[in-house]
């Protein structure tokens, strides 16, 4: 690890963007840009468990992305998470760091059942791990997490409102603040979508970049890591 980081960011969270893009400019099908994107994310996913970054959270498609894009391509989208997934839980180094594997959103509404199984497969590889925590957001969009909050909240014999108890009635509650929050793939429009795990982040530095998540190397990824540890975080102080 490099001895400059003065702090490492206990979660970062990644929003991806640029994959149909990029397979646009080479004259590519989408899902061709999704494959490669999720390759590169297993890259940055490698320097995230080097730099001992113990929580890493990956949005993977929102309930938008799944629903209102061309039926072919959300089927080969379905097939790259599959084979995503496997892969993952099965590399050695998830288990070498001790990674353990979460998935939230609304997925089970809309994924094959075999993606399904997959994603199972892989929590209940890694529930044992406490190291290190992954996770990834698919069909997920912060409106849906909040308005289910809400609702929990109304059902339950709860009725004092604080923040302790939203944050235990969110899809996320056993994930800590996010601290920095990385969107790729950003042109001319910087901005964070669909109310994106807004509890969450409510604090968290928010870094743009224009480099389309294919093109998006672990040396990158570093610099922004670096860039986090050199300011100074004051939470409206």
């Amino acid at each position: 690890m490099p001895t400059d980081l003065k702090k490492i960011p206990g979660h970062v969270a990644i929003i991806p963007d640029g994959n149909r893009r990029w397979a646009k400019k080479r004259g590519l099908q989408p899902w061709v840009g999704h494959q490669v994107g999720a390759k590169k994310f297993e890259k940055v996913l490698e320097k995230a468990l080097e730099l001992k970054i113990p929580y890493l959270t990956f949005w993977a498609g929102s309930w938008d992305n799944l629903t209102k894009r061309p039926k072919i391509e959300i089927k080969f989208l379905f097939k790259v998470y599959g084979d995503w997934f496997k892969k993952i839980a099965d590399d050695k180094r998830i288990h070498k760091y001790e990674v353990r594997i979460d998935f939230l959103g609304r997925w089970k509404e809309i994924l094959p059942t075999e993606t399904k199984r997959i994603i199972e497969k892989a929590k209940e590889a890694t529930k044992g791990y406490n190291k290190h925590f992954l996770t990834f957001l698919i069909a997920y969009d912060g409106r849906n997490e909040m308005i289910d909050c809400i609702r929990k909240i109304i059902n339950s014999s709860k009725v004092k409102i604080n923040e302790e108890t939203i944050k235990e009635n969110l899809w996320t509650k056993d994930l800590p603040q996010v601290d920095l929050v990385i969107r790729t793939g950003c042109e001319n429009d910087p901005h964070i979508s669909a109310g994106f795990m807004m509890w969450d982040t409510s604090y968290s530095q928010l870094h743009f970049t224009k480099t389309l998540l294919p093109d998006f190397k672990p040396g990158e990824f570093e610099k922004i890591i670096q860039g986090f540890s050199a300011r100074e975080r004051r939470f409206g102080k």
